[in-house]
């Protein structure tokens, strides 16, 4: 079900949002997300990793509903001279408060949207074995390609394989 007032926009600048950003990224940890961080991540820490982020090669966007952030995605750009067709997702987040609305659909659709403007034809993504984020790819055209085992470890210590992915990007 896609909640109708949420909106996706591309972020430029993520000072004025350091803190919404860091809460949303230690909400999903502490729900169990998969995205380099384990819990309990501090506040300080997430701060940092946000303040850092943005470059020339990483695209930012996010999901506002009655303007709070309640999600994001990454679209990394490949700057290699043998890569720039692809790039690769990485930390979509949805707030566990807003989750099964549509909205991590909808951030991928918009960096799919904005990897297909940057002439980008092939995506590339990995996730957490076992994890909802695995329906949600499959659904939207994104093909299994491997499986590595012990690749992350949880807050438990436990080691987790991730799943890659990969979707062709259709020419209209």
């Amino acid at each position: 079900m896609l909640t109708n007032n949420v909106k996706i926009e591309q972020m430029d600048s993520i000072d004025d949002h350091i803190d919404e950003l860091s809460e949303l990224l230690i909400q999903v940890v502490e729900d169990g997300a998969s995205i380099g961080f384990l819990s309990p991540l501090q506040t300080v820490d997430a701060e940092i990793y946000w303040s850092n982020l943005l470059n020339s090669d990483l695209l930012l966007f996010v999901a506002k509903m009655n303007n709070k952030i309640v999600g994001s995605v990454q679209l990394q750009l490949c700057r290699k001279q043998n890569g720039k067709h692809r790039a690769e997702i990485g930390k979509l987040m949805t707030h566990p408060d807003y989750r099964r609305k549509g909205i991590g659909r909808s951030l991928m659709n918009k960096a799919e949207e904005q990897a297909k403007h940057e002439n980008r034809s092939l995506l590339v993504l990995d996730t957490r074995e076992g994890d909802p984020s695995n329906l949600l790819y499959s659904s939207i055209g994104f093909n299994q390609v491997g499986i590595i085992p012990n690749y992350a470890k949880s807050g438990d210590g436990k080691l987790h394989s991730t799943v890659y992915y990969y979707k062709i990007i259709p020419d209209d």
